[in-house]
């Protein structure tokens, strides 16, 4: 991004947020971990409107990277992301919100590109819905002017993805589990490459007052992502003897397990996701932006394995001394 045009994030911590901050000023409550040379933190509250917006005079947009907790969606989603769409309009921003899959529910085609239709099957796609229908009003109205990136699941740049919490969380034990059938393909998102997709449409000139635009990601089945894995793992020293071992998610005691615990039942109902094939068709952001670096999905994993904490153990091993040796 050309170094005279300044991007606000709003809510710099979160996964996206953290990895989009590249010559930008950003908003968190706390100061982002390792924040790139010509960045700027911004202490103010989402809801203070005029302390953001004066604080961030001159950007021309918004990236709104705010993740309220999965089970505070009905009640936090929505006013939330009003506030950051009013921090946009103070500055006369593009808005841009990263989009999901959600929307286009359980019977979404297998490739999904923007004109597909939105059938959304749970509460959370009727809440992703409403979200976007909110910005293409205010679109309609000249109030905003705001782009939708949609991507699949996120991974890289750090924890909280599926990525951590399920497929590789035993990956010490030499266990790997991925939650559906392994011959199903499944949209993913190495972040690093969605926040470069961010900062190309950010730059962008002459841009409709709402869009919608696919980013592809990697289309991966469970198995080309767990062989992809095994191989990135292997790179870095961490093949356990005997092999890797491979499991699933019991989707039965988890659904049970949700009638106790919120966080599982809302993890369930969103679970037809890795049953049901789908792929993001990236042919219009490539149109409207052109080329976008794409980072191999074998070497994506291993930077985000790497960023787990999984550093090379054949370096480590090489390099450490036995206890009480002489240096």
């Amino acid at each position: 991004m050309s170094t005279h045009r300044t991007v606000l994030v709003l809510g710099a911590n979160g996964r996206l947020g953290h990895v989009a901050v590249q010559a930008v000023l950003a908003q968190a409550r706390r100061a982002p971990a390792g924040l790139p040379h010509g960045a700027v933190h911004l202490a103010a509250a989402l809801d203070d409107t005029d302390a953001l917006a004066a604080a961030a005079v001159g950007a021309h947009a918004v990236v709104y990277a705010v993740n309220p907790p999965y089970t505070q969606w009905t009640q936090q989603m929505m006013p939330l992301a009003c506030q950051g769409m009013a921090v946009a309009e103070r500055l006369n921003a593009l808005f841009m919100l990263p989009g999901n899959v959600y929307a286009f529910g359980e019977s979404m085609p297998a490739t999904l590109r923007e004109e597909s239709p939105e059938r959304p099957s749970t509460e959370k796609g009727r809440q992703r819905a409403g979200l976007e229908a909110e910005l293409r009003a205010r679109a309609g109205r000249g109030a905003l002017r705001s782009v939708v990136i949609r991507a699949g699941d996120f991974y890289g740049g750090g924890s909280g993805s599926w990525l951590d919490l399920v497929v590789v969380k035993s990956l010490a034990q030499g266990k790997l589990v991925y939650p559906g059938p392994l011959d199903v393909p499944h949209a993913w998102a190495y972040l690093p490459d969605l926040a470069r997709a961010f900062v190309a449409v950010a730059d962008r000139a002459g841009m409709p007052a709402f869009e919608s635009l696919h980013f592809a990601g990697h289309t991966l089945t469970g198995r080309q992502l767990l062989d992809a894995v095994e191989a990135a793992a292997d790179e870095l020293g961490w093949r356990p003897v005997g092999g890797w071992r491979r499991g699933g998610v019991p989707w039965g005691p988890v659904r049970a397990a949700g009638l106790f615990v919120p966080m599982l039942r809302e993890i369930t109902r969103m679970s037809y996701l890795w049953r049901v094939p789908h792929a993001l068709d990236g042919a219009a952001l490539q149109r409207a932006v052109g080329p976008l670096p794409a980072t191999p999905p074998r070497q994506a994993l291993r930077a985000a394995l790497v960023d787990l904490g999984f550093g090379s153990r054949i370096h480590a091993t090489a390099t450490a001394r036995p206890s009480g040796a002489a240096p």
